[in-house]
């Protein structure tokens, strides 16, 4: 029997090599019936949660090396300096986008990831409004490297790259 790391691995290939992700889908993959993944995700949108935290799992693994201590702890730049090394890493694919990944469940798959990215990407209210627009600007340029990584659309090469890090660290000069 796969476990559930299996299973969402298994999904999770089929959404990076341009499939889609049913109950069925998922089972066969994974070698089992459909009863059988029901047992672990007893609805498709379980499962697709489930997909999200995995994705996020990952990523937030790879966050953290970017930092010197937890997440809670870390400034809002720390946490913005963090996203973009992450991003400017260019290793989002596909499965990476796991939220868009079902049409009718898009919203709440969407809302759940960003419940689980707050922590890294929401900026404080008593941030000032210069520093709150230079970290904003920051993470939309971290977003758009990732979307890019993860679409196959026009990604930067090295070069451009190590010129975004200098322009995005230069933006967030003087914020703590």
């Amino acid at each position: 029997m796969s476990s559930k790391a299996e299973i969402l691995d298994g999904a999770l290939a089929m959404i990076q090599a341009g499939g889609s992700v049913s109950l069925e889908s998922a089972a066969k993959r994974a070698g089992l019936t459909k009863p059988g993944l029901m047992y672990h995700f007893p609805t498709k949108e379980a499962l697709m949660l489930a997909l999200v935290d995995h994705v996020v799992d990952g990523w937030e693994r790879r966050l953290t090396s970017f930092l010197e201590g937890p997440v809670g702890e870390a400034s809002p730049a720390a946490r913005m300096a963090a996203y973009l090394e992450w991003a400017l890493a260019g290793d989002a694919d596909l499965s990476d986008l796991v939220m868009f990944a079902d049409p009718r469940l898009c919203e709440r798959l969407t809302a759940h990831w960003v419940e689980r990215m707050r922590p890294w990407l929401a900026v404080p209210e008593d941030v000032g409004p210069s520093e709150r627009a230079r970290l904003t600007a920051v993470r939309l340029m971290a977003d758009g490297l990732w979307f890019a990584d993860a679409m196959g659309n026009l990604p930067p090469g090295d070069e451009t790259r190590s010129e975004i890090r200098g322009l995005a660290r230069s933006m967030m000069e003087g914020i703590r």
